[in-house]
C-alpha cells in the first residue's frame, strides 16, 4: 500500500542571527509518520509557488504558529496582535483554497483553523483575553502535551464520529480564535466561554476539518487525538487510489 504524502505548512523561527527559517514542531511529522503518512514540510515563499506544490501532496496540514495579519480579513491591528508573517498568510490562504477546490483532505490545526476561516471570508478575534468577556485560559502554562480545558462537541458532527464523545479535554496554545465564522464552515465544538474550538466544511466531499487545539502533541498518549490523524490519513489514501 502506498503511503500518502502529507504536506505540513511551515512556521517561521529565528534561532539566532545565523539560523532562521521554516520551522515545524516535531510532533506534527512524528504523528503523521506514526500513522502511515510521509510528512513533507512546505516552506512559504509565495502563493503561486505554494499552489504549484499542491499536486505533490495527497493531504495538507495547516500547522500552528504566529498570528494572522488582519489585513487578510479587513481589520486594523489590535494592540495585542503578535508577530505576523504576511508571506506565510498569503501562501497558506492559497493552499487552503486550492485544497478545497480540488478535494484534497485538509486538517487545520490551531493557527490553521484561523487561516481556513479567513480563506473562506471569516474574521478573527485578535486577542481573546481583551476581546472576550470572562475568558478561560487558552494559552496554557504547562507542557504542550497536557490537556487543560474542556470542549463541547456537536453530536451530529464528523468530529464526534471520530472521537465518540460530546466532551473532550484538550491542550491550548493560542490567544487568537475565530470571530465571524465563514459561511461555508460549521462550528462543531466550543469551549465554555464560547470560543470556537472546531469547524467542518459544509460540503463534505472529503476530509476538511479545523481544530483550535494541538492534537499532534497529545496523540502519542491519547487514542482519541490519534484517531484524528488515523481518519485524516485514511482519507488521503482514498485520494491516491
Amino acid at each position: 500500500m502506498n503511503k500518502p504524502i502529507i504536506g505540513i505548512t511551515g512556521a517561521y523561527v529565528n534561532h539566532n542571527q545565523f539560523m532562521e527559517g521554516v520551522y515545524v514542531h516535531h510532533d506534527y511529522h512524528k504523528t503523521v509518520a506514526a500513522n502511515g503518512g510521509i510528512p513533507v514540510i512546505l516552506p512559504y515563499i509565495n502563493a503561486e509557488l505554494a499552489i504549484e506544490t499542491m499536486p505533490l501532496c495527497e493531504g495538507i496540514i495547516l500547522s500552528g504558529g504566529e498570528d494572522v495579519d488582519p489585513l487578510f480579513y479587513g481589520e486594523d491591528p489590535h494592540p495585542q496582535l503578535g508577530p505576523t508573517t504576511r508571506e506565510r498568510d498569503s501562501a497558506e490562504i492559497a493552499i487552503a483554497k486550492y485544497a478545497l477546490e480540488n478535494n484534497i483532505p485538509l486538517l487545520a490545526i490551531c493557527r490553521g483553523i484561523q487561516i481556513l476561516n479567513v480563506a473562506l471570508g471569516g474574521t478573527l478575534l485578535q486577542d481573546i483575553p481583551s476581546q472576550v468577556k470572562e475568558p478561560i485560559q487558552h494559552s496554557q502554562k504547562v507542557t504542550r502535551s497536557r490537556d487543560t480545558h474542556w470542549v463541547n462537541i456537536q453530536k451530529d458532527s464528523k468530529l464526534f464520529q471520530i472521537l465518540n464523545t460530546e466532551q473532550l479535554r484538550v491542550n491550548s496554545l493560542h490567544h487568537q480564535s475565530i470571530n465571524k465564522v465563514a459561511k461555508d464552515l460549521r462550528v462543531v465544538a466550543e469551549s465554555s466561554d464560547g470560543i470556537v474550538e472546531a469547524v467542518e466544511y459544509i460540503y463534505p466531499s472529503t476530509f476538511t476539518m479545523g481544530v483550535q487545539w494541538h492534537p499532534e502533541s497529545m496523540a502519542n498518549t491519547n487514542n482519541q487525538m490519534n484517531n484524528l490523524f488515523v481518519e485524516f490519513i485514511k482519507s488521503c489514501l482514498k485520494v491516491t487510489v
